[in-house]
């Protein structure tokens, strides 16, 4: 059975702990406006809440922001206590999401591999020895049946 009320809370926690790091209510030098909140997991008897945040700046300022994060959570825990008005405010727990992150460092492999296969095939047409006969025929043939396929 789906727990919509944890689903809820874990979007609203998301979204009002990112406003405490926008705002730089959080006053512990580690944790900056560059921080953001990904996702908010909270367990189902509401007692945790599993925090995500991620980063633009290294990994090791990412870190050390978690770990800011981490040591302020009595803090952000109180001030989700009056935000909230639940009988038991769920206990933060923060972890540092390198998925953001690693999804980029991955597009970009795939971008310079993409980029190398055209090199190589471009490379590999300008070395034929000028009989282009064949792939001009079926360059031809191939307009013929998208011109085809597009009447």
């Amino acid at each position: 059975m789906p727990d919509y009320r944890g689903e809820r809370l874990g979007k609203l926690m998301q979204e009002k702990i990112g406003a405490l790091i926008v705002e730089g209510r959080i006053k512990d030098p580690r944790v900056d406006s560059f921080l953001s909140v990904t996702r908010a997991g909270v367990s189902s008897d509401l007692s945790y809440a599993d925090i995500y945040i991620s980063s633009f700046k290294s990994e090791s300022g990412l870190l050390a922001g978690v770990a800011g994060l981490q040591s302020a959570a009595g803090f952000i825990q109180a001030k989700l206590a009056s935000i909230l008005r639940i009988r038991q405010t769920p206990r933060l727990r923060f972890h540092a999401d390198l998925g953001p992150r690693e999804g980029f460092a991955l597009n970009q492999k795939i971008d310079e591999l993409t980029l190398a296969s055209r090199d190589a095939s471009d490379a590999g047409n300008s070395d034929d020895t000028g009989d282009s006969t064949d792939s001009e025929v079926s360059n031809t043939e191939w307009s013929d049946k998208t011109d085809d396929a597009a009447n």
